[in-house]
């Protein structure tokens, strides 16, 4: 079905998943937009994705869904329902359900009335959506992944942002190294703060120590996304593994391990080192991934020292790393 078979003032984007999903669907969302600029969009994902929904200029409001299986009846049919969650059926499930004049969605071979583009692994997870919207005749710019400049101020400006935590232990690299890295970043004269969930506060602590770095650098629990929005928009860069924030920030070095940045990493041209030893496993697996393991703190403080443009950097990973 096309997105330009007729006028729609009623759209309906499914895409329940964490932060990280949410933004590579950024450049899907404005297709939508621009080819709708009068209709109501709405994106059912988890509430506490709303202050960035909104920063997208793309969506007018969010439905709060934390998973499948949790669209709540609607007051009409959308006219057009998007699926941007997923490739298995009970996502196109949950949109039939809404009972759509439209459906955009990728083919599978439960629901032959969908004429969607097939789903391809390797794609990278962007180009996946803007593809997807393409095929129903809406164009979308991969490029486009910019939200709007948050209005509130950073809560630490200029910051050098390290962000030790992962959804998952085969995508956290160790907390020695992160700390290593901190406290050589901290001493080289930088403004370094660490971030994660309230969950993570611990390990941010951890991180902490092990660098020599004051309590009050755990920022970790303490800001909601709009807040860390801010606080990235202000920073002068961000050392984060394969985890949502990536997708927030506009200058970054960035650790990949079991999963590959042909699929999740930045795009071309972005202010952005990312270090991959080339292998793949298990994104969710208990352990630490072993190509994760392969990257040592003297890399990632020279990846950093090239984007901050700091020579000393390297001495001091040295010195730390002694």
């Amino acid at each position: 079905m096309s997105a330009r078979s007729g006028e729609a003032s009623q759209i309906l984007v499914l895409r329940a998943i964490g932060l990280g999903d949410f933004l590579t669907g950024v450049p899907a969302y404005r297709s939508l937009r621009n080819a709708f600029p009068d209709a109501t969009i709405t994106l059912a994902a988890p509430a506490v994705l709303e202050p960035l929904a909104l920063l997208t200029g793309a969506i007018d409001r969010v439905l709060p869904v934390t998973g499948l299986g949790e669209l709540p009846p609607l007051p009409a049919p959308p006219d057009l329902a998007v699926n941007l969650h997923g490739a298995g059926p009970q996502s196109i499930a949950d949109l039939l359900a809404t009972r759509p004049r439209r459906l955009i969605s990728h083919r599978h071979p439960q629901y032959l009335q969908i004429s969607g583009p097939e789903w391809c692994e390797e794609m990278h997870e962007v180009e996946r959506w803007t593809s997807l919207l393409g095929a129903a005749g809406t164009p979308a710019d991969p490029g486009e992944l910019h939200l709007a400049k948050p209005t509130q101020a950073p809560a630490v400006p200029n910051a050098v942002i390290v962000h030790p935590g992962a959804s998952a232990e085969a995508r956290r690299w160790p907390v020695d190294r992160f700390g290593a890295v901190a406290g050589a970043l901290a001493a080289s004269g930088h403004s370094v703060v660490l971030t994660g969930s309230a969950a993570e506060r611990s390990r941010c602590f951890a991180v902490a120590r092990r660098g020599g770095l004051d309590q009050d650098s755990v920022l970790a629990g303490d800001l909601d996304l709009a807040g860390l929005a801010a606080l990235l928009a202000g920073a002068r860069l961000l050392i984060s593994g394969d985890t949502g924030i990536a997708h927030l920030a506009t200058a970054y070095v960035l650790l990949f391990g079991p999963t590959s940045p042909l699929r999740w990493g930045p795009p071309a041209g972005a202010p952005s080192t990312v270090i991959w030893r080339g292998a793949t496993g298990n994104p969710h697996g208990r352990w630490v991934d072993p190509a994760l393991l392969e990257i040592v703190s003297d890399e990632v403080l020279e990846a950093a020292e090239a984007r901050l443009g700091d020579p000393n950097l390297g001495q001091l990973s040295r010195i730390l790393s002694e």
